[in-house]
Formats: C-alpha cells, sequence, structure tokens
C-alpha cells in the first residue's frame, strides 16, 4: 500500500462518530464488523457452544460404543447355533464328570466298595479310617487313611482296582514297608505293609452349597 493510501486509511479512522456509525467510511466499518463478529463468535462459545461441543462429543463417542456393541452381538448372532452347541458340548463334559462324584448318601457304599477291594486281593486291614471331607467351591474331598498288609503283587492289584472304579478315587502319600509280621520259623514272611491315604470326592447337595454361599 503507498504512502499516500496509508495516509488515506488513518484519516479514515479519525473523527469517527460512534453515535451514527452508519455514516463511517468502508474500512471502519469492515473492521467493526468484524470485531462484532468475533465478539459474537466468542461469546456464543463461552456460553453455549463450548457445552454444545462437549456434549456433541459424548454422543460421538457413545456412537461408536453402540456401534461396537452392535458388532459384537452381531457377531455372536450370527455364531449363535455354534455357541449352543460348544456350550452343551461343556454341560455334557461337566455333568460326566459329577457322575463321577457320589453324593452324601452314596459315599459309604463306597468306601465299603473301596474295603472290598483289598480283601478281594486278599490284603489285610491295619487301618481304614475315613478322616473327616474337606469341602471346597462345589465338592468334597473325603481322606481314608488305609493300613493294609499283603504280597506284594496283592497290593498292586488292589492299588489298580481303585483305579478303575467308576467313581473317582486317588491312593496317595504312599509309604510300602516290610511287614513286621513273621512266619512260624520267626523270619521274614514275604509280606508288605502299604501305609497310605485313599481320597475319594463328592459333589456337594443343595443344602451344603446354600451353607456355603451364606459363609462368604
Amino acid at each position: 500500500m503507498s504512502a499516500f493510501d496509508f495516509q488515506r486509511l488513518q484519516d479514515d479512522f479519525r473523527g469517527l462518530n460512534f453515535n451514527d456509525p452508519g455514516v463511517w467510511p468502508l474500512a471502519p466499518r469492515v473492521v467493526a464488523f468484524v470485531v462484532v463478529l468475533l465478539g459474537v463468535i466468542a461469546l456464543g462459545w463461552l456460553l453455549d457452544w463450548q457445552d454444545q461441543w462437549s456434549e456433541l462429543e459424548q454422543k460421538e463417542a457413545e456412537e461408536t460404543q453402540l456401534r461396537d456393541s452392535w458388532l459384537t452381538k452381531k457377531r455372536q448372532a450370527v455364531n449363535l447355533d455354534e455357541y449352543k452347541r460348544q456350550l452343551a458340548e461343556i454341560n455334557r463334559q461337566f455333568d460326566g464328570l459329577v457322575r463321577q462324584l457320589p453324593g452324601k448318601a452314596e459315599m459309604e457304599s463306597l468306601l465299603s466298595d473301596i474295603n472290598q477291594a483289598g480283601l478281594g486281593r486278599g490284603l489285610q486291614f491295619d487301618l481304614f479310617q475315613p478322616t473327616g471331607a474337606v469341602v471346597n467351591e462345589f465338592y468334597a474331598a473325603v481322606p481314608v487313611k488305609i493300613s493294609v498288609t499283603g504280597s506284594y503283587d496283592d497290593i498292586g492289584e488292589f492299588a489298580s482296582d481303585v483305579a478303575k472304579m467308576p467313581r473317582i478315587v486317588t491312593i496317595k502319600n504312599m509309604v510300602l514297608t516290610a511287614s513286621p509280621q513273621a512266619n512260624r520259623k520267626g523270619g521274614y514272611d514275604g509280606r508288605l505293609k502299604l501305609d497310605a491315604t485313599a481320597e475319594t470326592y463328592r459333589y456337594l447337595d443343595e443344602e451344603e452349597t446354600r451353607q456355603r454361599g451364606e459363609k462368604k
């Protein structure tokens, strides 16, 4: 801009009558319009638009979340039959495991079966003592201290028979020693003594499950 034009611009801003802006030259009116416009925008931002902008961002985030949720549910709906099949298979496997756990009423029969398995192999029971149930999440472990005397082969067959039972029974903490008994001639008679813990399991009935839930 030439010096003449700059001087003219300065002259346009001198002696402005603020009571009658309509008679102002073009340049002051344009500047005044821009200042008023920026003021209106700033005032609108402070009083209203800022909240609306925050709300818009919140709605956009909610829209994204809803879209992701919809896509997830859509994928689940498409694979619903497969999920049902998998759930049915899990339930079947779980029921199969539960069926291997006797109930409280069946425990006496199971303990008797363990005892009979030993007697059937010609073992002599010196100790057969259930020590009380240990309650877990949905089942109870029932340890039984046992002490039997017999030949090595008979004790091995007894352990094998217990492992083949339809109910779950484990033998642990096994200690095998020579039997203190002697034959008629006063020498070692070849028999062994097994001290161990036979542990079986039973599921909790509804009353036990309810009581366990109340204790939590």
